[in-house]
C-alpha cells in the first residue's frame, strides 16, 4: 500500500454530513409541520424544481419520503459506526420542533426522536455536528410572514434554538447555525434559505429559479439571519459554555478565466459575495465594500438599533464550508453563457479540470487554496463540512458497487487537505457529503448519488430503500482507520 506522509492530527474528527430535508423523510409523522422543503417537486438536472403553494397530488415531493432515516436511523447509524465515523453532522428540522414555527410550546414527539438519534450517536462514540437551519423553514411561518425578510422570525428561531440548545445541552457539541448562509446571494437562495417567495406563485407552482428577483429583500432577509445567528451564539454560550457554534458557507472559487485586469477585479467580485458573508458571522461587522454594493443595487436594509452590537458581540467559534468545485469568471462578452438551471453568467470551464457528469469541475488543489485563503483572513479552526462528487452508481447483480471515481475524487481532496494542514491551517474536521444516498437538493434526483452506502430508490420515489455498502465503503472506513495515512 502507498502511505502519504503528511500526518492529519490525532483527533481529527472524520465523518460525514446530511441535512434532514434530503434524508430523514416522515414529513407528516411525529405531529411534524410542513417545512418549505416539502412544497419543492422533483426535478433533473436540466429541469429545474417547483415550489408549490399547496401540495398536489399530482407532483412528486422526494422529501416526503427522501431515504427515510426517521424509521432506519438505528441502522443507518450502526453503518457510520462501522466505517468508524467520528462526527456525523446532521440538521434538525424546525418544524419537526414547533410544526408552525410560532407555537407557544414545542413538539415533544419530534424532541423526543431526536433525543432518541444522540444517544444512539453517542453509543457509539459519534459526536453529531447539529445544523440548527439547513435548507427549511416551517411553511406556516413562510405564509405568516414570507419568511427571513420578516423580522419577527429572528424571536421564533431563538425560542427554537433556546429549546434544542437546553434539550440537547448535554449530548451536542458542536452546532451550525445556518447552511450555506451565503446562498441568499442569489435568486434561487431566497426560497432554499430564506424560506420566502419574492413573486406571487400560481396554484401550479412556479420553478425555483423562475420569477422576478427583489435583491432587498434576499439581502434583507440575510441581514435578519445574521443577527439571530450572533444571538443564537450568546444564546448557546449562556446555556452551555462548552458549546462551540460555527457559521457554514457555500464557497466555491472563482478564477480569472485570464489575466485581463477586468478578469481579476470580476474574480475578486465573486469571492466578496463569499467573504462578507463570513466576515460577518466571524470578524463581527460588515466589510467597508458592501456599502458601495448595497449603494450601487439599490439596497436599504433596516438596520436596528442593537443589530451592529450584537453582531460584533455573537461572532462563531470555528467557521465551516461546503466545496465541490470552482469555476472561471470571465468579462469577455463572447464567453456568457446559460447554464440549464436558467442562470446567465460569464463563465468558462476550465481547461486544466475535468468535469463530473453533472458539470461540475473538479478542483482537489482548489481545497488546500481554499483552506490558506479561509485561515490566512479568521485564524480560527475550521471543518470542511460538506465535500463530495454526484454520481449516477450501479447496483450490479452481485449488489455491489464500484465507485471507484468517487474513491479518486475523495483522495485528491484528502491529500490536498494534508498539504493545508502541512501548510499550517487549523483543520478540525471532514465531513463529506452524504455518506449513505440522499435527496439532491438542487434537482431533486436520487440518481445523483454521493454516498458509501447505496439506497435502493430511484428519482420517481421506488424502491425498497434497501442500504448496500458501495467500494468507498470500505476505502473510508481504512481512511479513518489510518488517520488518513493509507488513501490507497
Amino acid at each position: 500500500m502507498i502511505e502519504n506522509d503528511s500526518k492529519m492530527p490525532s483527533d481529527f474528527l472524520w465523518g460525514g454530513a446530511t441535512a434532514a430535508n434530503q434524508f430523514e423523510g416522515g414529513y407528516n409523522e411525529g405531529n411534524k409541520g410542513l417545512s418549505t422543503t416539502d412544497m419543492i417537486t422533483s426535478g433533473t438536472n436540466t429541469t429545474p424544481r417547483k415550489v408549490t403553494k399547496k401540495l398536489r397530488s399530482d407532483y412528486y415531493y422526494p422529501s416526503h419520503e427522501a431515504v427515510d432515516f426517521y424509521h432506519r436511523y438505528k441502522e443507518d447509524i450502526a453503518l457510520l459506526a462501522e466505517m468508524g465515523f467520528k462526527i456525523f453532522r446532521m440538521s434538525i428540522n424546525w418544524s419537526r420542533i414547533f410544526p408552525n414555527g410560532d407555537d407557544l410550546v414545542p413538539n415533544e414527539d419530534g424532541l423526543k426522536f431526536y433525543e432518541n438519534v444522540f444517544n444512539e450517536l453517542k453509543k457509539y462514540n459519534i459526536e453529531p455536528l447539529v445544523t440548527i437551519s439547513h435548507f427549511e423553514f416551517p411553511y406556516e411561518l413562510t405564509k405568516k410572514c414570507n419568511g427571513w425578510v420578516d423580522r419577527s422570525v429572528i424571536e421564533y428561531y431563538l425560542k427554537y434554538c433556546r429549546t434544542i440548545f437546553t434539550r440537547y445541552k448535554d449530548t451536542v457539541k458542536y452546532w451550525i447555525t445556518f447552511n450555506e448562509i451565503n446562498n441568499l446571494n442569489y435568486k434561487p437562495g431566497a426560497f432554499y434559505c430564506g424560506g420566502m417567495f419574492l413573486d406571487k406563485i400560481s396554484d401550479e407552482g412556479v420553478a425555483i429559479f423562475d420569477g422576478i428577483d427583489n435583491a432587498e429583500m434576499r439581502y434583507q432577509a440575510m441581514h435578519n439571519q445574521f443577527v439571530a445567528s450572533s444571538k443564537a451564539v450568546k444564546l448557546a454560550h449562556e446555556i452551555n459554555p462548552n458549546f462551540k457554534v460555527g457559521c457554514m458557507i457555500s464557497y466555491e472559487l472563482a478564477y480569472p478565466y485570464t489575466c485581463n485586469p477586468n478578469d481579476m477585479l470580476l474574480s475578486q467580485k465573486e469571492e466578496n459575495k463569499i467573504n462578507f458573508c463570513s466576515d460577518v458571522q466571524v470578524k463581527g461587522s460588515y466589510p467597508y465594500y458592501m456599502k458601495r454594493f448595497f449603494k450601487e443595487n439599490s439596497i436599504n436594509l433596516k438596520i436596528e438599533k442593537d443589530d451592529l452590537k450584537n453582531l460584533k458581540e455573537g461572532t462563531v467559534d470555528f467557521y465551516t464550508f461546503s466545496y465541490y468545485k470552482s469555476f472561471c469568471v470571465s468579462s469577455d462578452p463572447k464567453n456568457i453563457i446559460e447554464l440549464p438551471i436558467g442562470i446567465t453568467a460569464g463563465l468558462k470551464e476550465n481547461p486544466y479540470l475535468k468535469t463530473s457528469e453533472w458539470g461540475w469541475q473538479i478542483d482537489a488543489k482548489g481545497l488546500r487554496y481554499a483552506l490558506n485563503k479561509i485561515y490566512d483572513r479568521y485564524n480560527i479552526p475550521i471543518m470542511i463540512v460538506e465535500n463530495g462528487i454526484g454520481a449516477d452508481d450501479v447496483l450490479q447483480e452481485d449488489n455491489t458497487i464500484n465507485d471507484e471515481y468517487r474513491i479518486d475524487y475523495l483522495r485528491q481532496h484528502i491529500i490536498q487537505m494534508k498539504e493545508a494542514i502541512k501548510d499550517g491551517v487549523d483543520l478540525i474536521g471532514y465531513t463529506s457529503w452524504g455518506p449513505i444516498d440522499i435527496v439532491s437538493a438542487g434537482t431533486g434526483e436520487m440518481k445523483k448519488r454521493y454516498g458509501y452506502i447505496y439506497v435502493d430508490k430511484d428519482n420517481y420515489g421506488s424502491g425498497t430503500l434497501k442500504r448496500y455498502k458501495k467500494k468507498s465503503f470500505y476505502w473510508y472506513k481504512k481512511v479513518i482507520e489510518t488517520n488518513g495515512q493509507i488513501l490507497y
